[in-house]
């Protein structure tokens, strides 16, 4: 919980419960901690954050230019985002959103249609540090400088997906490993320049905590590589070869 207010389970239930009835035209009052709740500012943190547990993305985002309670708040409370839902200027949302939700712990910004651009990745990693789970997915615009941010802003990434991302080298990617050497989940289908047995020679030397590797379709990939994760990823359950002549 999140706020100076220390509230039971079975206290902040009630509460919320009783909000729901006054919501929907119920007279009666509704109190926390000895504090009347008459208007929607007076809602305490706790409180705020169940509710927005209950919102999808896109309205806990609206919820956050409410008021600056409600933006602290929320801001400082949300820990998952998904913006998946954005079909255009999905770049500058990430640029505006960024800055204010710092304690970011997944992150997916998975695409149908390629929008992200390195600064809003750059973005991310300036200010999400607390990042262990990011989707990048189909992010054809990216190019290495978004590995190189990676690698010195979010450091405790343990699931990284940047499966479509062909423009990625087998350099940065290796440049990676070198500083996110907590990654349990790696998605590399389709990186046919990244996933090279350069890149996987780092993989085995820096991720021993690596328990699923996706190489789908990296054709550049070679027995070089492969023996470098036996060797190195020792805790490895998962490694898709599919495609890998």
């Amino acid at each position: 919980m999140i706020g100076e207010a220390k509230v039971g389970n079975e206290d902040l239930n009630l509460c919320f419960e009783k909000l729901m009835m006054v919501a929907a035209g119920n007279s009666e009052g509704v109190k926390m901690n000895g504090v009347g709740i008459t208007e929607w500012k007076d809602i305490p943190v706790e409180l705020l954050l169940r509710i927005v547990s209950l919102l999808d993305d896109q309205t806990a985002i609206v919820a956050s230019s409410v008021c600056s309670g409600w933006r602290d708040a929320i801001c400082l409370g949300l820990t998952q985002l998904c913006l998946s839902w954005c079909r255009k200027n999905m770049n500058n949302l990430v640029l505006s959103l960024a800055p204010k939700f710092t304690r970011l712990q997944t992150l997916i910004l998975r695409q149908e249609n390629p929008q992200l651009e390195d600064n809003a990745v750059e973005t991310i990693s300036k200010f999400c540090h607390d990042l262990q789970d990011l989707d990048l997915s189909k992010s054809f615009k990216l190019s290495d400088r978004s590995l190189y941010a990676l690698a010195h802003g979010c450091p405790n990434l343990k699931k990284l997906n940047i499966s479509g991302c062909t423009s990625f080298s087998d350099e940065a990617l290796a440049y990676l490993t070198n500083f996110c050497r907590k990654l349990k989940i790696l998605n590399l289908c389709g990186c046919v320049k990244a996933a090279t047995d350069h890149a996987l020679q780092a993989i085995g030397r820096n991720c021993n905590m690596l328990q699923s590797l996706n190489l789908g379709w990296c054709d550049n990939v070679g027995d070089l590589g492969v023996m470098s994760l036996a060797y190195g990823c020792h805790d490895l359950r998962c490694l898709d070869l599919c495609g890998c002549v």
